[in-house]
């Protein structure tokens, strides 16, 4: 079993999140500064979110390179805890915290929804899989499943922007696509990964996927994904219930 990792894999994952980080901080610099709020409190929100975004990734990332989730040798896997911990994390936060709330409800729902264009950087499990690092099983639905997502992405964002009610019904279905899409491969990744839960791909496991850098994938690029659908859904409710022509500037004291 080939447990080597392609030199080109770094640069393109990390690339990947870093423009993903850098994408999703721009969105809300620029959403905030055109909130009437204070403009001390926008700093506030801001700064805050975006500890917690960095402060995540650098998590992640020195969890990945100490080799928190790879292990051939591992018996029982762990890589579930760096998916599942942030998105639970992140639901408590967005309950329990009115400034997240309110932070992202400020940013337009078509630049959440477009943000996931990154999604189509999952043709990288389809050329590993071409090149016989992945097992079919995980890479294909994977990788068709992101670059589906991802390629849409901007589609219904551009929709959603020029006539958010007309195309209401169509965001929704995207984002529940994305939601499966992630779902399916989190659980092929499991099933044809080494570990007791492994029932498929003997002959070619993924191993690859619990391993710097790919391992970053699952443990911060698919729970990011799954909260920016979550926070897109959520937004698309909030929007509907109020007039949209205020929708998008709600103010602290709500």
């Amino acid at each position: 079993m080939n447990t080597s990792v392609p030199s080109y894999l770094t640069f393109f994952v990390l690339t990947g999140c870093i423009t993903a980080i850098a994408m999703l901080l721009f969105g809300l610099h620029r959403a905030l500064r055109r909130a009437p709020w204070p403009q001390k409190e926008r700093a506030k929100a801001f700064w805050s979110l975006s500890a917690i975004i960095v402060g995540w990734f650098l998590v992640a990332l020195a969890t990945s390179l100490a080799g928190w989730y790879g292990g051939v040798a591992r018996k029982v896997p762990t890589i579930q805890y760096g998916l599942l911990i942030p998105v639970v994390v992140g639901v408590l936060l967005f309950w329990k915290w009115p400034r997240l709330r309110l932070a992202f409800a400020v940013v337009p729902n078509e630049w959440i929804i477009g943000i996931q264009l990154y999604r189509a950087l999952g043709v990288i499990f389809l050329i590993l899989y071409s090149v016989g690092r992945l097992p079919g099983l995980f890479a294909l639905p994977a990788g068709f499943g992101d670059v589906s997502v991802g390629l849409l992405a901007p589609l219904v964002a551009t929709a959603y922007a020029r006539s958010s009610h007309g195309v209401a019904r169509r965001v929704r279905l995207w984002n529940l696509l994305g939601i499966a899409d992630l779902v399916i491969a989190v659980t092929m990744g499991f099933l044809t990964s080494p570990s007791p839960l492994q029932l498929a791909s003997f002959d070619r496991p993924s191993v690859l996927i619990a391993i710097f850098p790919l391992s970053l994938i699952p443990v911060y690029m698919v729970p990011l994904s799954i909260l920016l659908h979550l926070a897109s859904l959520h937004h698309l409710q909030y929007t509907e219930r109020r007039n949209p022509t205020v929708a998008g500037f709600p103010q602290l004291a709500e």
